[in-house]
C-alpha cells in the first residue's frame, strides 16, 4: 500500500513539473505567464483596438498619463527608442500605452501627448475609452500592476514597467521603463518569442 502510494505522489509531481514546462514553453526564462484579459478601448484616433486584434503578434504595454508631472515623459521617450530599435532589428511587434487617467484623456489629449515624441502611429496605439475603476481593475487583472488615483488629486499611482505579451495574449516579462531600460534584453526576448516552438 505505502509503495503504490508512493509512485501515485511521484506520478503526480511529475505531472506538475510537466504543466510547469509547458507553461514556459516560449523559451523564456522565468516567464511570469499572466494571462491578459480581453478588452475593447479606443485608441487615439477613435478607432477601437482588441486584444483580439492583437493575437499572433508580440506587443509591449506600459501605463501613462497625459498630465503626468514625473515618469510619463521619460516612459514614453524609452518606449519611443525601443520602437525605433525594434524596427532596426526587423521585428514586428505592436506597442500599446493604456491611460490610466481616462476621464481627463480623450482621443484627442492622448494624440497631442505622443505628437510631442518622435514616434509613428503604425503600430503604437495609446487607449483610453473606460472608467477609472475599470481601468484599475484591468490593470491589476491582467498585468498585476496597480493603478490608483487618490480623490481630489491630479496625479495618478502606477507601476512604470514595460511589459512584453506573446502571440497568445499572455504577460511573459516585465521591465523598468524609467531607468536602465534593458533595450537589448527585451530585444533579445522578442526574438526568443520569434522562434518557431520544437
Amino acid at each position: 500500500m505505502n509503495r503504490t502510494l508512493r509512485l501515485c505522489f511521484i506520478v503526480w509531481i511529475l505531472l506538475i513539473l510537466f504543466a510547469l514546462t509547458a507553461c514556459s514553453s516560449n523559451g523564456l526564462k522565468d516567464s511570469l505567464n499572466y494571462e491578459v484579459k480581453e478588452f475593447e478601448f479606443t485608441n487615439q484616433d477613435q478607432e477601437i483596438v482588441r486584444l483580439e486584434d492583437l493575437k499572433g503578434k508580440i506587443w509591449v504595454a506600459d501605463f501613462i498619463f497625459t498630465s503626468c508631472e514625473t515618469v510619463c515623459p521619460p516612459m514614453t521617450a524609452h518606449m519611443t527608442e525601443l520602437q525605433q530599435k525594434v524596427s532596426d532589428e526587423g521585428i514586428e511587434a505592436e506597442f500599446i500605452s493604456f491611460s490610466v487617467d481616462p476621464e481627463i484623456d480623450t482621443p484627442i489629449k492622448l494624440k497631442q501627448f505622443a505628437e510631442n515624441y518622435d514616434l509613428t502611429f503604425d503600430n503604437w496605439n495609446f487607449l483610453t475609452g473606460y472608467t477609472q475603476d475599470e481601468i484599475e481593475k484591468y490593470a491589476l487583472d491582467s498585468f498585476k500592476q496597480i493603478v490608483q488615483k487618490p480623490k481630489s488629486e491630479d496625479q495618478v499611482i502606477h507601476q512604470t514597467l514595460f511589459y512584453l505579451v506573446d502571440q497568445n495574449g499572455t504577460v511573459v516579462k516585465d521591465y523598468s521603463g524609467v531607468e536602465n531600460t534593458p533595450y537589448d534584453q527585451i530585444i533579445e526576448d522578442m526574438k526568443t518569442l520569434q522562434k518557431p516552438s520544437k
